[in-house]
């Protein structure tokens, strides 16, 4: 059985880098922007009795108006069981969160796991906008 848990000492830092330097979103992200991420977050991180940390996710959020869901990464041995949802499911039941007017992500390839959990596309995307590093607006301009 996977244990949920946001208990901050039981977050396994050099595995997270590991997968986050490996993700399309975040490739090459150094160690110390992986802990300064965590150290602002809200971090939850799922866990199996024998293989240790199998997941991760994220919340950033002022826990009134905003929150921002980032990271949600499922160990590749234990994708297809649905541990990334249950997990952005934990976080929509948390009392901080659930009465957030706009809880916001972005993906490229698990719009069915959010939108099976009541994320839909922006509403007003001409209302958004973002300012990106010269490094991140590169990157996105390469991408396929």
């Amino acid at each position: 059985m996977i244990e949920l848990s946001d208990d901050p000492a039981r977050i396994d830092v050099p595995r997270i880098h590991g997968w986050l330097a490996s993700s399309y979103w975040t490739p090459g992200v150094t160690r110390e922007q992986v802990e300064r991420q965590i150290a602002g977050s809200h971090c939850l991180g799922a866990y199996h009795p024998e293989q240790g940390q199998v997941g991760f996710a994220r919340v950033i959020s002022d826990r009134a108006s905003f929150a921002w869901l980032a990271d949600v990464w499922v160990e590749e041995s234990m994708r297809g069981q649905g541990l990334g949802r249950r997990m952005v499911q934990w976080f929509l039941d948390q009392p901080d969160y659930a009465n957030i007017r706009r809880f916001g992500l972005a993906t490229a390839d698990a719009h069915g796991v959010y939108a099976a959990l009541g994320f839909t596309p922006l509403a007003r995307p001409e209302r958004y906008m973002e300012r990106l590093t010269p490094q991140l607006a590169s990157m996105l301009a390469s991408a396929p």
